[in-house]
């Protein structure tokens, strides 16, 4: 047991080290003087001026947060009618077909589902006239379009999983579906809502290929623009971004596991 306990640690020390030395080292170089990235010159943070000075980059970081959060609230809406679809709505004819086609995007190729969606909007504009170019509105549709399949995957999990009989004993009372689905289903599964929406929002914001497909000139997400400048070479304004990007999710794991302990702490003292 004692050998198998010096492994599990080694190894999940080992694990961590490969994850996150990177982002360490990553950090550190943020706030290198030099120009040259791998050549250390001493504290600064000028980088980060340079980085707040820079429009390019802060234009972009603005289009994608608009865009993820844009997509991420379109996926929310689109997913949870269709988890409800898939869980409450019982056997009907086109079910199977619904369920490939929320199932589709989680497995298909990014390569393939952005030049899908270019043909269809090359296709659309052609017929109809819209969209007229490519820009922030056909990405929002293609990042809505993959991020719905994950928000659906969520809620009919957590569908699947919720107990009926609430449900049940709130329409025995009297409830209308309007009531029931706003005061005891959504409660419920807010959640496996919040989770998808965040998951959403995540994707949106960090997807490269299928946005450099549906993207017009002058709509380049942050993703483009940073692929772009390291294609270049690795600039220190990217390792100051990088690392900011690095704090605000950690301030938002912390937050959330203190959150999570305040909540588990509150549900202890009512047994104690």
């Amino acid at each position: 047991m004692q050998r198998r306990s010096y492994f599990l640690n080694t190894s999940a020390l080992l694990g961590f080290i490969f994850l996150y030395l990177p982002m360490i080292s990553l950090v550190i170089y943020s706030f290198n003087k030099s120009k040259l990235v791998t050549v250390w010159g001493g504290w600064s943070l000028q980088w980060y001026v340079e980085l707040f000075n820079n429009d390019e980059i802060m234009s972009a970081a603005m289009l994608s947060l608009k865009i993820a959060f844009v997509a991420a609230s379109l996926s929310v809406v689109l997913g949870v009618m269709a988890g409800f679809a898939l869980t409450r709505m019982g056997r009907f004819r086109g079910k199977m077909v619904l369920s490939g086609w929320i199932s589709a995007p989680l497995v298909m190729p990014d390569v393939i589902t952005g030049l899908s969606l270019l043909l269809l909007f090359v296709t659309l504009e052609n017929l109809f006239g819209w969209p007229s170019g490519r820009g922030a509105m056909t990405i929002i549709i293609a990042h809505t379009t993959f991020c719905m399949a994950y928000v659906a995957v969520i809620v009919q999990s957590r569908l699947t999983d919720m107990d009926e009989s609430l449900e049940e004993a709130a329409m025995d009372l009297g409830a209308k579906p309007f009531t029931l689905f706003f005061l005891v289903t959504l409660p419920l599964i807010a959640p496996a809502i919040i989770s998808g929406w965040l998951l959403a929002f995540t994707l949106s914001l960090d997807d490269l290929v299928i946005a450099s497909f549906v993207a017009g000139p002058g709509n380049s997400t942050l993703p483009m623009i940073i692929f772009s400048k390291v294609r270049l070479g690795v600039t220190p304004e990217i390792n100051a971004l990088a690392t900011l990007m690095i704090l605000i999710v950690a301030i938002g794991v912390v937050a959330a596991m203190y959150q999570m302990r305040r909540r588990e702490k509150q549900e202890i003292k009512p047994d104690a």
